[in-house]
């Protein structure tokens, strides 16, 4: 089944283009079905390739699913138009009376600041608060994983001493759990941070499951029982070149960010790197849908 998504958004061609199905609103509307509504708060900076990559993630399932993008009104995005943010983008006011059977909080370049130094902290902690009660689950990546780890379970993060930046392996510590059904023992994911969780906070929070841990033993997929908060510390989103996208980037501003590690083959930064966590990212997302916002979301809201 399709994804729908707003009328002329610029993703929607290219994701014809990879022949994902997809749906605009006008048709969705003679559609006699229940779809599922997903709410995605895009803190990213370069707000049209997350929203690429999400949603081609989201259109892989046999659920019809609705998409309403949501951005802070306290904060101004510097790296996209206003006319994208304004036509295609709703904030919180206009959307805090509804309930949405999902939502998806991303990551923000804001690592190194305190959580309550970020300029939309206030208005994120009240999105968070309002998720309890109008969410069915909420999947949080990497700072927005950090930022639900903080607020919801009082989980600090720390600065590590250097960028954690490549591919890294990770093995299930509870495979069990619906959320990783299919997935292989050990599996690849990118991670593109600054800071980090502490793995006994985890496992000593009486709320929080640590599904998944890095090979160095970080916490990767953590949630909570009922799986109505899913934190995930990095990004499994990404496509095959964007942590080369972000090496170039962090070079330009003389950041002096190493090579990202596992990423290019022969650590040569000229040839293209593979796309090794491709199959994880659909089934996490898939699973995620079905077994966490599908099965337990009222028909009814």
């Amino acid at each position: 089944m399709p994804i729908n998504i707003p009328k002329d958004l610029p993703a929607g061609e290219l994701l014809r283009q990879e022949k994902i199905f997809v749906m605009d609103e006008d048709r969705a509307r003679t559609q006699d079905i229940r779809p599922l509504n997903i709410l995605i708060l895009n803190l990213m900076p370069e707000k049209e390739k997350t929203e690429l990559q999400l949603l081609r993630l989201l259109g892989n399932t046999p659920l019809q699913v609705n998409i309403t993008f949501l951005r802070t009104s306290t904060y101004q995005s510097k790296n996209v138009s206003s006319y994208h943010l304004e036509h295609f983008y709703t904030v919180f006011d206009e959307v805090k009376s509804r309930r949405f059977d999902g939502m998806i909080i991303t990551g923000a370049p804001v690592e190194k600041m305190d959580f309550e130094a970020v300029d939309y902290w206030d208005e994120l902690k009240q999105i968070m608060d309002w998720t309890k009660t109008n969410v069915t689950s909420t999947l949080h990546i990497c700072w927005g994983a950090q930022a639900a780890l903080y607020y919801h379970y009082g989980i600090e993060k720390y600065e590590l001493p250097e960028k954690c930046f490549g591919i890294f392996k990770h093995r299930l510590f509870l495979p069990m759990v619906k959320l990783v059904r299919g997935f292989d023992e050990v599996f690849n994911a990118p991670h593109s941070r600054y800071t980090d969780v502490a793995r006994g906070a985890i496992e000593n929070h009486p709320e929080l499951q640590l599904v998944s841990i890095s090979e160095e033993g970080s916490p990767f997929i953590v949630m909570d029982e009922n799986g109505k908060n899913i934190m995930i510390t990095g990004h499994l989103e990404y496509d095959a070149t964007t942590l080369a996208d972000e090496y170039v980037r962090d070079q330009q501003r003389g950041l002096g960010t190493a090579l990202p590690k596992n990423y290019f083959p022969n650590n040569d930064a000229n040839e293209r790197p593979l796309h090794t966590w491709r199959s994880h990212s659909y089934l996490l997302f898939s699973n995620w849908l079905n077994y966490y916002v599908y099965q337990e979301t009222p028909y009814q809201w």
